[in-house]
């Protein structure tokens, strides 16, 4: 070979032998459902559109930021048109089954009216519809939408297989469902751009009705052969097995989870309910863990598994669940800020003020999108030398 000849190599990835640095690494799964469960605890407190936007500006930072490549990451897009449609069937509802006119509205459109029995009182349906209960319906629904977009977040942000490593021994099963269930919608989604990119290297040109039986049935093929391979992979791996729990062991697990569960619920409807005693959320929240955390214990027995390089948990993962928790924690204290801004009145109808401290609030949860590592990439076309 004459000596100034050279061999074309790809270039050397980050993380790989010859280029000195460290793969990069995720961040622990439970860092981010921490973080989600706090900012969504957060938009669950106020009705405050502005802070409501800001909630889903944070969110949609977070994720630009920090959203990797995989499968499960391209779902948040659904979870968007999911929190579009939760608003425009609440705003629908409300004109629809309009609940009267109060004096001083604002009369936006009448809809025919339709009369209903003496035994329907409360409920009419059609009439007038004013500005005041449209904006009321929709700031309603943004809020669940936010909600919606939080756990959407968590999913895109945590990989659901690292997840279930971390799940107790007496979740195993259920995390397991859980995991394949949320799965489904980016694999599918994965299959389609799949099977169309197929066709356009085959040069297939139908359109419309007629090219979507060549994309069904590849489609279902491959979600088939998914389904077997998993079962396959589940089936080598124990999953279903018995462990040595007896049976008075299993109704006493069951009993304690189930009264932790009703704790849970009761804790943080006194917490999150600013109508309900304080008192409430503070003994039945922490009383609901102590009895969830017993029947885990103990439903763990029955479920013995290994862990091959557990996720480590780290300043970043601190950092994150921190900023999550902190955002909650501020709204939920009512500490340097009056009660009346996080749930503005529509009555007068006056365009709502932004409070420092909530807003504060909600930001701080933004710092997940720096603190958090770098997710892995890959490598453009153009970054590939021959």
């Amino acid at each position: 070979m004459h000596p100034s000849s050279t061999i074309a190599r790809p270039a050397a990835r980050a993380g790989q032998p010859g280029d000195g640095r460290r793969a990069p690494r995720t961040l622990h799964p439970v860092a981010w459902w921490l973080w989600a469960i706090g900012l969504g605890t957060a938009a669950s407190r106020t009705t405050n559109p502005l802070l409501l936007l800001l909630v889903l500006a944070v969110l949609g930072f977070v994720i630009t930021a920090r959203r990797t490549d995989a499968p499960w990451a391209r779902g948040f897009p659904y979870y968007l048109g999911l929190a579009l449609t939760v608003i425009a069937v609440r705003v629908a509802f409300r004109c629809v089954f309009a609940s009267g006119i109060t004096p001083g509205d604002h009369i936006l459109f009448t809809l025919p009216h339709l009369p209903t029995p003496s035994w329907y009182a409360g409920i009419r349906i059609g009439g007038p519809v004013s500005l005041e209960a449209t904006l009321s319906s929709a700031i309603d629904g943004l809020r669940l939408a936010c909600l919606v977009c939080c756990v959407g977040a968590a999913n895109t942000l945590a990989n659901p297989k690292r997840a279930l490593r971390v799940l107790p021994g007496a979740l195993y099963e259920l995390g397991v469902a859980v995991t394949v269930s949320i799965s489904v919608a980016p694999q599918l989604v994965e299959s389609v751009q799949r099977v169309r990119r197929a066709r356009r290297l085959r040069a297939a040109s139908d359109k419309g009705l007629r090219a979507l039986r060549g994309i069904v049935v590849p489609v279902l093929e491959d979600a088939l052969e998914r389904s077997l391979r998993l079962a396959a992979a589940m089936d080598s791996r124990g999953y279903g097995r018995s462990g040595t729990a007896s049976k008075t062991t299993r109704r006493v697990t069951g009993a304690l989870m189930l009264a932790g569960m009703l704790g849970l619920c009761a804790g943080a409807y006194g917490l999150l309910d600013g109508s309900a005693p304080r008192a409430l959320g503070l003994t039945a929240l922490p009383a609901g863990a102590v009895l969830c955390a017993g029947g885990l214990v103990l439903g763990g027995r029955r479920v013995q598994r290994t862990s091959y390089r557990p996720d480590p948990w780290r300043w970043p993962e601190w950092t994150v669940a921190l900023c999550g928790v902190t955002s909650a924690v501020l709204l939920l204290v009512s500490v340097g800020y009056r009660a009346a801004e996080l749930n503005p009145s529509l009555y007068p109808l006056s365009w709502p003020t932004l409070p420092a401290v909530p807003a504060v609030a909600v930001l701080l949860a933004a710092v997940a999108g720096v603190a958090a590592p770098p997710p892995a990439r890959r490598p453009a076309a153009s970054e590939v030398t021959t």
